[in-house]
């Protein structure tokens, strides 16, 4: 595993525009060109191989928390941890999800989060590596199917709905300029799959109350719906509660909440100790020793996490101050150039599919992280 520096390829921002790619400049510079990195093909299969074990490790980890009725530790109310039980139980299906890694080449993996219900980063992992990879080293390749992957995966979604449920709504804030890329590429995929679709933003959403659904502007029922918008922030809305009776199908599913917090880690680390992909993680920090790690359980682009190292502490601001923390232990990012990458692992469907980089010159990744492409040989 090697940092390159590069040149940045002419006229790269026309090209990010070219395949949809509008946010590039997102909090300043976002897709870095100007390195990138290189990997040999066994740190590549070991990546794959890690993706692969975590996912099945934590489909393991649903069925005994969904026995064991564990909602409490992750703070998941009952009534919505019974709608969690019925989409498992019923086998409703996932569309992606992404591992976010801590790797040097030389030691295992180590799963640092589990991005279960909203990963963004994905078009950018996606398509856009991947037109860089075919201008800048076209005889080399890149751990990256992640655009052929989420069609069969959205093919296998649209066989599951019944043949009158083929509409598939797709909803995001509409204050972001990266969500709204992101659900726009995951619509034109959908679409190639055979879907019809319709975007909306979440605040126009609405309830009917005489059909007893949800609906669009024109009062249309939702029957699917892809939401780039946590299950955490949907439960306590004000039409939450209609989610309990409401039968539209939802992507990622409802048994994602189980997942998609960090509570899942000290969990995992309970059900599995001592395996070579996870880090020592707890509810309190009495059995962890200095340096370590505390992050509250809902919490997005490395919000509110604190680095004890003992007589010091390193802090980032957020908006999760009063959200329950769990502790993991601190496992160092290793360093490129001054640069902290980590790795995100894309698992579409059942399948590993390829991975992306966000790397800062801190040591805990947040939203002003920059994207850099990577190849392997």
């Amino acid at each position: 595993m090697k940092r390159i520096p590069l040149t940045p390829r002419p006229h790269w921002e026309q090209k990010c525009d070219e395949v949809g790619f509008h946010f590039y400049n997102y909090d300043g510079l976002y897709w870095n060109e100007s390195a990138c990195y290189q990997f040999s093909s066994p740190e590549i299969d070991e990546l794959e191989a890690a993706t692969v074990e975590l996912h099945q490790l934590c489909l393991e980890a649903i069925e005994r928390i969904i026995i064991e009725e564990r909602y409490t530790q992750l703070s998941i109310p009952l009534e919505f941890f019974q709608i969690c039980r019925q989409s498992w139980e019923e086998g409703d299906p996932s569309l992606y999800g992404r591992f976010d890694f801590v790797y040097d080449g030389i030691h295992p993996p180590k799963l640092l989060e589990y991005n279960a219900d909203t990963p963004t980063a994905l078009l950018e992992a996606s398509i856009v590596q991947w037109t860089w990879l075919e201008e800048s080293f076209p005889n080399a390749d890149q751990f990256n199917s992640i655009h052929e992957k989420l069609i069969e995966q959205f093919h296998q979604i649209y066989s599951y709905l019944s043949p009158h449920l083929r509409h598939l709504h797709f909803t995001c804030e509409r204050d972001s300029t990266e969500d709204l890329g992101t659900v726009e590429y995951l619509r034109d995929v959908a679409i190639q799959a055979g879907f019809l679709t319709k975007h909306l933003y979440i605040d126009e959403m609405g309830w009917n109350s005489s059909d007893q659904c949800f609906c669009d502007l024109e009062n249309f029922p939702i029957q699917a719906l892809f939401k780039l918008y946590p299950w955490e922030w949907m439960i306590q809305d004000e039409f939450g509660q209609h989610l309990l009776s409401e039968p539209m199908l939802l992507l990622e599913p409802a048994w994602k909440m189980i997942l998609s917090n960090k509570a899942i880690l000290p969990i995992l680390w309970e059900f599995f100790p001592d395996h070579p992909h996870l880090l020592p993680a707890y509810f309190d920090s009495t059995q962890l020793s200095h340096p370590y790690i505390s992050k509250p359980i809902f919490s997005r682009e490395g919000g509110n996490v604190t680095i004890y190292y003992g007589d010091r502490i390193y802090q980032t601001e957020g908006i999760y101050q009063d959200e329950p923390l769990i502790y993991q232990s601190y496992w160092p990012l290793p360093q490129f150039d001054s640069y902290y990458p980590v790795i995100g692992s894309w698992i579409i469907g059942e399948q590993a599919a390829g991975i992306g980089i966000r790397e800062d010159q801190t040591p805990i990744t947040q939203n002003t992280s920059q994207f850099i492409p990577h190849y392997f040989v």
